[in-house]
């Protein structure tokens, strides 16, 4: 039987706080980028929102997912250890996602549709559209990327190149990683759902090949952010020795996940592959703010 933690622990594992951290990096960085930090308290708005969005998405899909992930032996999941019940679950989500729309709407038009959209399509994602092919992976991976448009939109009306390229960067490793997750989780989610995702109708091999070009898509992408230097255009990525060196590190991990995963890889793999991948997208996320904060430095 598995261990059960307290409650605050377990609050902090149903909503994942740590991505949200990710989250706030991202919003900064592209505020940043779009014209500078808003004022205090939309700064503060504006960051504070994606993170109860973020951590009521987590505890939604928790709540839909008990089974699933007593099944594939996730022994650490909150209401799978026992920790907390699906009633609190719902409870965490509802409060949450509730708040971020509401914080949203104080800062512009554009952050509270966003804000509002993704709200709703969390509850959708966990209770339907996670078991249609592809088009679950794809929602998640536009949670990865949206981040930078929100930040965008919180101080400018329109995106910039630079700014998009970042988007698809986020979209494209987001997708490939939610991929190797369908590989992971098939078991469990064809015994517990009944789900016939892109695993179900490819097949893992194919899979893995599919994810192995999106990484390799956005890895391109990322790289070539190092020598993209449009005129009238912001970019502290050009030339940059605080982008160009970890965000290749970054790359050469997701690189070895994705490669990994076309070699039949053993279960203990995946586990690693997981918190690699992770760690990555969070390395790159870093680098994204740190080349902002740090544009003079070049190769």
């Amino acid at each position: 039987m598995a261990k059960r933690d307290n409650v605050l622990v377990a609050l902090f594992k149903l909503t994942r706080f740590e991505h949200s951290i990710m989250l706030v990096v991202a919003v900064l960085a592209a505020e940043l980028i779009a014209g500078g930090l808003p004022i205090a308290p939309i700064l503060a708005l504006s960051l504070v929102s994606p993170i109860f969005n973020s951590a009521g998405a987590f505890a939604i899909n928790d709540y839909f997912d008990v089974e699933t992930d007593r099944m594939n032996g996730m022994v650490g999941r909150p209401l799978v250890s026992g920790s907390l019940g699906r009633r609190t679950a719902f409870g965490v989500a509802a409060f949450c996602c509730f708040a971020a729309v509401v914080m949203s709407a104080f800062i512009n038009a554009y952050a509270f549709v966003i804000m509002l959209l993704f709200a709703a399509l969390s509850y959708y994602y966990s209770a339907r559209l996670k078991d249609l092919p592809l088009v679950g992976n794809l929602y998640v991976a536009l949670s990865y990327a949206i981040p930078f448009v929100f930040g965008a939109v919180v101080v400018s009306d329109s995106v910039s190149p630079v700014i998009w390229l970042v988007f698809f960067v986020a979209l494209l490793s987001g997708l490939g990683r939610e991929v190797h997750g369908a590989i992971r989780d098939r078991e469990g989610d064809a015994k517990t759902r009944g789900t016939k995702n892109i695993v179900y109708h490819l097949g893992e091999k194919k899979s893995a090949y599919f994810a192995f070009v999106l990484y390799a898509e956005a890895i391109a992408i990322s790289e070539f952010l190092f020598v993209y230097k449009p005129i009238g255009i912001y970019t502290p990525f050009a030339f940059n020795a605080v982008y160009i060196v970890p965000i290749t590190v970054a790359n050469l991990a997701l690189f070895y996940v994705a490669a990994k995963y076309m070699t039949n890889p053993t279960k203990g793999f995946h586990g690693l592959a997981r918190n690699l991948s992770l760690g990555a997208m969070a390395l790159a996320l870093i680098t994204y703010l740190a080349a902002v904060l740090l544009p003079f430095m070049p190769v």
